[in-house]
Parts: C-alpha cells; sequence; structure tokens
C-alpha cells in the first residue's frame, strides 16, 4: 500500500492476565506485539487512537508503532481483533512486526460492487468468499479486492479465484483458482425462517466467552512472560 504510514503510540504494559479489565474501563485497550525472530511483548494503547489508525489501515495496512522508551518505530500490522460481541467494542488487538524484504500471509478482504443482470432475472446473488488469503511482500499487500458482479448475466454464473483482479507476479494466492467468489444461484422454492435473535441470556454468554478467550490470552502471556524472567534469573 501506498502513501504515508499512519502512526500510533504504545506503551509497554505491566497489568496482565485478567487484571487488563481495569484498563479497559479507563479506555486503554490492551494489546500484544509478536513476530519472527521478535521478542513478544504486551502493551497498551489508547482505544481512540486505535480505531482511527483501524479505519485507515485495516489489517492489510502497515502501521508505524512507536513505543515509549524506544527510539525506532516498528512497522506492525494489526491482527486477529477481538470484540465484544454485545457492545461490538474492540478489547484486545495484535500487533504483527513485520520485514519489508520477508513475505507475509493475510487476508484481504473481498468488497463486491455493481449489480448482477442475473438477479433481475430471478437469481440470488450468494457471496461465498468475503477475503481470501494471499502472501506476498508487506508492501505489495492490496488493501481489498473489488470484485464488479456486473458481468454475472445468467443464473448459475459465476466468479471465481482465478477471475480475481490480483497482480499475480507479486501476490500469491492460497486458495485454488476454481473456488468460487460469488454466484448467481437459482432462486429457491422456499423461504427458510428468519433466525430468531439470540436472548439476552444467550448474548450474556457470548460476551463472557469473549471476556475469558482474551483473559485466557493474556493469562498464557503473563505465564511465558513469568516463565522467561525465571529463565533468565536462573
Amino acid at each position: 500500500m501506498s502513501g504515508k504510514r499512519p502512526v500510533l503510540k504504545a506503551e509497554k504494559r505491566k497489568l496482565l492476565g485478567r487484571k487488563v479489565k481495569r484498563l479497559r474501563k479507563q479506555g486503554i485497550l490492551p494489546a500484544s506485539l509478536y513476530g519472527k525472530e521478535v521478542k513478544s511483548l504486551p502493551l497498551q494503547v489508547d482505544l481512540k487512537a486505535v480505531l482511527k489508525v483501524w479505519d485507515q489501515a485495516g489489517e492489510t495496512g502497515l502501521v508505524d508503532l512507536k513505543i515509549k522508551g524506544e527510539k525506532e518505530a516498528r512497522t506492525v500490522l494489526l491482527k486477529n481483533p477481538q470484540f465484544d460481541p454485545l457492545s461490538d467494542q474492540l478489547i484486545h488487538l495484535d500487533f504483527h512486526q513485520v520485514k519489508l524484504t520477508e513475505k507475509v500471509s493475510v487476508a484481504i478482504p473481498i468488497e463486491v460492487v455493481g449489480e448482477a443482470p442475473a438477479v433481475d432475472k430471478g437469481g440470488i446473488l450468494v457471496t461465498v468468499l468475503d477475503e481470501i488469503e494471499v502472501e506476498a511482500l508487506p508492501t505489495d499487500l492490496p488493501e481489498k479486492i473489488v470484485v464488479d458482479v456486473s458481468e454475472l448475466k445468467e443464473i448459475d454464473q459465476a466468479i471465481t479465484v482465478a477471475d480475481l483482479p490480483i497482480d499475480r507476479k507479486k501476490i500469491e494466492v492460497k486458495v485454488a483458482d476454481d473456488q468460487v467468489v460469488v454466484k448467481a444461484e437459482p432462486p429457491t422454492k422456499e423461504e427458510e425462517p428468519a433466525a430468531e435473535a439470540p436472548s439476552e441470556t444467550e448474548a450474556e454468554e457470548e460476551k463472557k466467552s469473549a471476556e475469558e478467550k482474551a483473559d485466557q490470552k493474556e493469562e498464557a502471556s503473563a505465564s511465558a512472560e513469568a516463565a522467561e524472567k525465571n529463565n533468565n534469573a536462573s
């Protein structure tokens, strides 16, 4: 991706495990840094600043991460966002530190545009893939892949991975060329009953599950940090 990279400031985080809930209440997002030949670091960042950068970069745009106390910024990708299922609030994020000279594997979002003439003939437009796994140098990663469905003129026509506008010289696609991305399906005979919205109890359980997963990840990081300190001490 071209253009000036967004900058995000971070600090090394002392609170680990379930204690990170205190940070979230203060508008601070717990995060983790990792990468090839990179020592993992627990970090914390301002939630509003993260959301602003997220809008700019998503999961495919490079970000300059400036960690307090370090002279040089680290080049990272924003990865593995975790959200609260009730409020849809971001509760944890990973920073994947990359080298501009080494290829990385990333899921690129697919954006469907245009109108399919097949729909006017009774067809139903079905999106099978909403992202595609690719491998490329960080600077060659596209923000998204745009799929124009105006070519779908007849029912049962489809757009496959082979049809995607991708520079194959720079980007290696990790999905089979015959994989369907979007298809104009025949109309269904019977409408499926609408799925019921999750009950308040179910929603609370989902929220608890999401928080537990985030906390488990934090506790694992804390355990690894403690083990490393013990090894260094011995």
